[in-house]
């Protein structure tokens, strides 16, 4: 899937952040919808200005943002 058709970045909207195009809803406020547990009827009921390819499009950006990082070192448990 290419992104780039739905996820943009504009610094007059929201300080930059990468949203879906013809929205103002941020990439990381939708992962963090799914973070909490929504399901991407939930979401795309919640705001009908998305669809499933748009969603999907938050998916595959996050996913190549993540492989273009460094590895991560996690925080041990506090066992």
């Amino acid at each position: 899937m290419d992104w780039r058709a739905y996820i943009h970045s504009d610094p007059q909207v929201l300080l930059g952040k990468p949203v879906v195009r013809g929205t103002r809803l941020a990439v990381e406020f939708i992962l963090r919808l799914f973070a909490a547990g929504w399901s991407d009827q939930q979401v795309l009921e919640s705001y009908p200005s998305l669809t499933r390819e748009a969603l999907q499009a938050v998916f595959a950006f996050s996913a190549e943002c993540m492989a273009e990082e460094s590895l991560y070192a996690m925080p041990k448990s506090g066992a």
